[in-house]
């Protein structure tokens, strides 16, 4: 094909698939299905492939991410993104509308919603985006640019080439999303966010810009800051502006000529609040004619022009009927209250989690108890306090056996959560699957989250070993497994069975044994029988060891469900031995620390020849490092070694260590 024809092909897949993400995302009115959309997708990437030198900059592809960021640049905002006064009652509205009405005549009023998530800039030159920042102190933020990248719903291409426009926005996580991310969390062991907006702001000041994009955000566009080539007399004009550019705005901006209009449409979108997608806090209340703006001014903190609404939390009073015990997929024993149904911000709450024991001691809930109710983030039902005791309640305390499985259930020092230890709980089976499969463990490549989720669902998995007995015609059942990614599959697993030990010992989960911890223990005993017979104290005694590491260890192969479990992968032909032989010791007793990217080495290429040669590598520097190896863009540890006067080697000085 000839060179103009690739081009034009390409900008004209640009130009549809931007039009269907419009249509999808801010929209919300799709013309074509999935699968035409990822075959126009699939589309456009093989051409990018094929040609990256002519790869757009508003190109769809382009919203994955680039490569992690060492830190934020800042940014001066020429127009400061000022912050509101609040409201707390009708009465302030008044007083709001009265100081109004001192300045200007006749104000006519907009209402529109108060989103709940993180303010930012987005800049625009000749209609495409150039770059994105955060509010900050409102004078000074963050160049979060590449992150707002990967926001499906910014427009990197207006509708026409505006030659300069900064708008203010609100990036936020949708209520679906954010359970999405919080089932993921608790499938990686990792502690979930409060609320979407605590969410979307962590989110957002990823350093690595591909977790951002697995996120799902989402923007409102609700201010001009800037514009050149276009004149706007009022707040409705921009508004209706933004949206003609392909902005998402606010689902309604109502004008309001009277304040007791004003307050209707504050009562209307507090009503709507529970059944939304997205959590708000609030309405704001903005004088629409610009001119008026201007006389009215700001103090040294709010605009005179604008005033917050926010909503009161709802509380109501119910009954505890019943406190069930779910068990997470990390093991973790989770109290939850089944009330009497109640309606609270627009939706029936008839459960609430009661977190863990401490949070029902402190609170001292009783089943039968009268509680009162609210939801935090006007998104997750809590209980806030205990009103009336049932006066033949007992104190409760969460069971001493997981009610999934039976087996003994732990509480270790200075943690909250009860955990369930058996590893083959069925409840904990999905999280445990993945952790066993994953790169640092067995690696088996290609089973992933929701090939697993399937496993278990079919009942074709109910242990990690039986994996190791799965048939093709089996997958092949599966969505998306035909014969080739069966096979493929299977070859893995296959594989997997000739693993160092130390990757078998990390894929167990065994409760505070990381990658680090199972390599010490698979070098140090070399076989999995030999760590079965070891005592705690022979355990503490691996240099890197503490004590509570060890019995953590003891405790766990002391289970007959471990016992059961490794002599099934040992039936299966699952390597128990330690491959790791150190003959080279001349890193023995070194200490080494990574930072920063290296030319030609991964991190964890560079590990593993350290530890080859007997040195170990750290994640902090001390006055024990015996060495940094730092590559491009270096950050802190640099900076400590520097201080420390710790030597600081490049990658060809590392390489020629070891040459």
């Amino acid at each position: 094909m000839e060179e103009q024809a690739v081009k034009q092909q390409m900008q004209e897949l640009i130009a549809q698939i931007n039009y269907h993400n419009q249509k999808y995302y801010v929209e919300d009115a799709p013309e074509i299905d999935d699968y035409e959309y990822d075959m126009l997708y699939r589309q456009l990437q093989q051409l990018e492939n094929d040609h990256p030198e002519w790869i757009q900059p508003d190109s769809p592809t382009q919203r994955v991410g680039g490569a992690p960021l060492n830190t934020f640049e800042k940014v001066e905002h020429e127009v400061p993104m000022e912050s509101l006064h609040d409201s707390f009652s009708e009465e302030e509205l008044m007083d709001f509308d009265r100081r109004v009405r001192e300045v200007v005549s006749d104000p006519v009023y907009i209402v529109e919603p108060k989103f709940d998530g993180l303010s930012v800039s987005l800049e625009y030159r000749d209609g495409l985006f150039v770059r994105g920042s955060t509010r900050g102190d409102g004078l000074v933020g963050e160049d979060v640019t590449e992150n707002l990248r990967t926001v499906r719903t910014v427009p990197l291409k207006l509708s026409r080439p505006v030659p300069y426009l900064e708008v203010r926005g609100e990036v936020y996580m949708s209520h679906e999303s954010f359970f999405k991310l919080a089932a993921r969390q608790e499938l990686n062991d990792e502690k979930p966010f409060k609320n979407p907006r605590n969410a979307a702001a962590g989110s957002l000041r990823q350093k690595n810009p591909r977790i951002t994009a697995t996120r799902t955000l989402d923007i409102f566009v609700f201010n001009v800051q800037q514009v050149y080539g276009e004149e706007l007399h009022s707040h409705k004009q921009s508004l209706d502006f933004l949206k003609e550019l392909g902005f998402p705005v606010p689902p309604s901006y109502k004008a309001c000529p009277t304040m007791q209009e004003v307050i209707e449409e504050v009562r209307r979108i507090g009503e709507l609040r529970g059944s939304l997608g997205y959590s708000i806090d609030g309405a704001v209340v903005k004088v629409d004619d610009f001119s008026q703006r201007s006389l009215l001014g700001s103090t040294a903190k709010f605009p005179k022009w604008a005033e917050a609404f926010k909503y009161p939390p709802e509380e109501k009073e119910t009954k505890l009927l019943e406190i069930e015990i779910n068990v997470g997929r990390t093991g973790v024993l989770t109290p939850t209250g089944i009330f009497e149904p109640v309606t609270l911000a627009g939706t029936t709450v008839s459960r609430a989690t009661l977190h863990n024991q401490d949070f029902i001691t402190e609170k001292d809930i009783r089943i039968g108890d009268t509680v009162v109710l609210r939801k935090a983030g006007e998104i997750i039902p809590e209980v806030v306090s205990v009103a009336a005791h049932n006066p033949d309640a007992e104190p409760y305390r969460i069971p001493e056996v997981c009610p999934s499985c039976g087996g003994p259930v732990t509480r270790e020092e200075g943690e909250a959560a009860i955990r369930c230890t058996n590893p083959e709980c069925p409840a904990q089976l999905v999280r445990h699957m993945i952790h066993f499969s994953s790169r640092d463990a067995m690696d088996i490549d290609g089973l992933g989250p929701a090939l697993i989720e399937q496993l278990v669902e079919r009942e074709l998995v109910a242990s990690p070993a039986d994996l190791y007995r799965l048939t093709q015609p089996q997958l092949q059942e599966l969505e998306r497994m035909g014969e080739k990614s069966s096979q493929n599959l299977l070859q893995a697993i296959e594989r997997s069975k000739e693993n160092d030990l130390y990757r078998l010992v990390y894929a167990l989960g065994i409760p505070h044994i990381g990658l680090k911890a199972a390599k010490l223990l698979a070098a140090h005993f070399g076989s999995m029988d030999a760590i079965f017979q070891a005592s705690a104290e022979e355990i503490a005694e691996i240099d890197g060891f503490g004590g509570i590491m060890a019995e953590s260890v003891r405790q766990f192969f002391d289970l007959s469900s471990t016992a059961h479990l490794i002599g099934r992968l040992r039936d299966a032909g699952v390597n128990l031995l330690s491959k790791t032989v150190v003959n080279d010791t001349r890193f023995a007793g070194k200490i080494f620390v990574l930072t920063g990217t290296l030319p030609t080495m991964t991190r964890a290429e560079a590990s593993a020849v350290i530890e080859k040669l007997g040195g170990k590598v750290s994640g902090s520097v001390s006055k024990k490092t015996s060495y940094v190896l730092a590559g491009e863009e270096a950050g802190s540890k640099l900076t400590k070694a520097q201080q420390l006067g710790v030597p600081i080697l490049t990658e060809e000085e590392f390489l020629q260590m070891v040459d």
